[in-house]
């Protein structure tokens, strides 16, 4: 069965663009002019991704992203006409999958509906580290539950984003060497070189945060990627872990 996709934006024009260029790619799409109208018909009828407005009437696109989020990790991608920082982050932080700025190419929005349904298919690539028999990774003092796809810090519930789960998870299973920046755009997200996004680099930084306090660390190798380490471990031929 084709892919079923909601889109909601309060601009007809930008909407109804949106699902001729979809739908030529074999999508199925319904429009929506408000996040609410969305909303009301993702509880009774979940999709396989959504694109959600930051700007609507009545309730706006990140209001409606941390509703979905309460019970659903489906795909979520973020359209504003606002160039913000700030913005992107919130994004990111309540959970969305990506983000895009109007104005936009539909072409580019398509190949990154694409690559993020890819990844949700796909979500960690191959595995280098062995899996227990009840799906459980860890590193440090984390577990991972691939099953469940949740996560303990020091034996508490840490919760994750999306994106946040799936890089975690990715560099867990690949701990025993670097990881290029552009390999994980490729694996995680599934984004070919040419589509531009601060997603990846973006999620390391929120990432490093929220692990700061465990026995794994993040680091940079500068000019290549990042590697998880043991945070008693890491030593300045590992690079340096800052955020700037």
């Amino acid at each position: 069965m084709d892919k079923l996709i909601y889109i909601a934006d309060d601009d007809d024009n930008i909407r109804n663009l949106l699902k001729s260029f979809l739908e030529r790619e074999s999508f199925r799409c319904i429009g929506f002019p408000t996040g609410d109208a969305l909303f009301e018909a993702y509880s009774d009828s979940p999709c396989d991704l959504v694109i959600l407005d930051v700007m609507m009437p009545g309730h706006d696109g990140f209001y409606i992203l941390k509703q979905i989020r309460k019970t659903s990790n489906v795909p979520i991608i973020m359209l504003t006409a606002k160039d913000s920082d700030a913005d992107y982050i919130q994004g990111l932080d309540l959970g969305s999958d990506d983000y895009f700025t109007k104005p936009f190419s539909p072409v580019k929005l398509v190949s990154k509906v694409k690559s993020v349904l890819k990844r949700q298919e796909e979500i960690t690539g191959k595995a280098s580290v062995k899996e227990t028999d009840d799906g459980l990774i860890s590193f440090a003092d984390i577990v991972i539950n691939r099953k469940t796809k949740e996560a303990t810090l020091s034996g508490e519930p840490f919760p994750l984003t999306p994106n946040e789960y799936a890089l975690l998870t990715y560099l867990i299973s690949n701990r025993d060497r670097a990881i290029s920046r552009t390999e994980l755009l490729d694996k995680i997200w599934g984004y070919e070189t040419q589509v531009e996004t601060r997603v990846a680099d973006d999620t390391v930084k929120r990432l490093r945060k929220k692990i700061s306090h465990s026995g794994a660390k993040i680091s940079t190798i500068w000019g290549y990627g990042f590697r998880l380490v043991m945070r008693s471990d890491d030593d300045s031929s590992d690079g340096d872990d800052s955020e700037d």
